[in-house]
């Protein structure tokens, strides 16, 4: 009996974490038939098939296909599941492969690339992740083609490093792991900024001299997701738990099962944003947002796609996309804030148009690489 009252209140849990409210009516948005420049953000891209990765596969042609200058941001966890090994491991050619699949999407167009770091690139949050980062940055450094694709922020570095792209867009690279990582990282004599208020105070001013750009921040770790790190997990996580590693063990483990995901829920990890290194973190963040508003934020880590209205953030858009590889999504639940979300294969593309709108469309991705175009709207500053 006692079991089965312990069991109770899990069922209920697992149940309520999947409700929530039912998506608005959306009406598409006519496509940019001249854009002035493309951004394409795709996120945990880090383990492609080896013969043929139908979402790298779709997103270069899309590349290939656009009329206009582009530039593709990869969010983070460009390598799994513990970034760029050691030149002598056994594993190393396996992951140069992994990351030169992506770098070849940009490669083989004019496209510019930029990768941004991910808890997985430093060694899955463990010790060794700075020198994992730096080793990440040197293969891309020695195989992107003088800076045709680079690795930002720099040297393991917090950041934020501006890029500016076409005439309206500004992108400002964040390292959010460096904020969250509790072995050996840069500091002051590494790095400039080196100090979280430095990190801030040049954060606020990098958004403050946008002028007339658009304002976009990218970085791994989203201000708000609707997925496992942002507190949802399903009946199967609870019930099922063995399935998150390997997906034929669906071993029924009630109220055990439950002890894993109640605990991240409670904030065990920082990777989640129950954990208190996170809170910080994205507290930090929202000071300098409120003062400074981007336009958008824009994050992988979470395995899904989702857009955010997040203006009482000070952040108008949260965009996460973070399902770069075809078939690695997971489940994600809808927010009062929730514009769309998807556990869907694919990748976000923003269009400036000709009369220097920002247009949002959300592009899925099936088995054979076709691309549907499955939710669009402007962006309004």
């Amino acid at each position: 009996m006692r079991r089965h009252r312990l069991f109770a209140p899990l069922v209920l849990l697992a149940v309520s974490s999947c409700a929530g409210r039912a998506p608005a009516i959306h009406a598409p948005v006519p496509p940019a038939s001249a854009p002035q420049f493309t951004l394409f953000l795709i996120g945990d891209a880090g383990e492609p098939e080896r013969e043929r990765e139908p979402v790298l596969e779709a997103l270069t042609a899309e590349i290939r296909e656009g009329p206009a200058p582009s530039a593709v941001v990869f969010l983070g966890d460009n390598i799994y599941p513990k970034g760029m090994p050691h030149a002598e491991a056994d594993n190393r050619t396996e992951m140069d492969r992994r990351l030169k699949d992506q770098m070849d999407v940009v490669l083989a167009t004019n496209a510019k690339g930029i990768f941004v770091p991910g808890n997985h690139d430093w060694a899955k949050q463990r010790a060794g992740g700075w020198s994992a980062v730096k080793r990440q940055e040197r293969f891309i450094r020695e195989h992107g083609n003088d800076g045709q694709v680079e690795l930002l922020p720099r040297g393991g570095c917090p950041g934020p490093e501006v890029v500016d792209l076409g005439q309206r867009l500004r992108l400002i690279t964040l390292d959010t792991q460096w904020w969250l990582h509790s072995a050996e990282k840069p500091g002051e004599e590494e790095c400039d900024p080196g100090t979280e208020e430095e990190i801030l105070a040049s954060l606020g001013r990098a958004l403050a001299e946008a002028g007339d750009r658009y304002a976009i921040v990218v970085a791994h770790h989203p201000l708000l997701s609707s997925g496992s790190h942002g507190g949802h997990f399903t009946w199967r996580d609870h019930l099922f738990p063995l399935t998150a590693m390997k997906g034929f063990l669906w071993v029924p483990l009630p109220v055990i099962g439950s002890l894993y995901p109640v605990a991240r829920m409670l904030g065990i990890s920082n990777q989640d944003q129950s954990g208190s290194g996170n809170k910080r973190m994205r507290a930090a963040f929202d000071k300098v947002f409120r003062e400074y508003p981007p336009l958008m934020h824009a994050a992988g880590h979470e395995h899904t796609l989702e857009v955010l209205a997040l203006e009482d953030r000070g952040v108008k858009y949260q965009i996460v996309s973070g399902s770069g590889i075809y078939g690695h999504v997971t489940a994600t639940k809808w927010r009062d804030v929730t514009l769309y979300k998807a556990a869907k294969s694919g990748f976000i593309r923003l269009d400036v148009t000709s009369d220097g709108r920002l247009r949002l469309g959300v592009h899925l991705v099936d088995a054979s690489a076709h691309v549907d175009e499955i939710y669009s709207m402007f962006l309004e500053p």
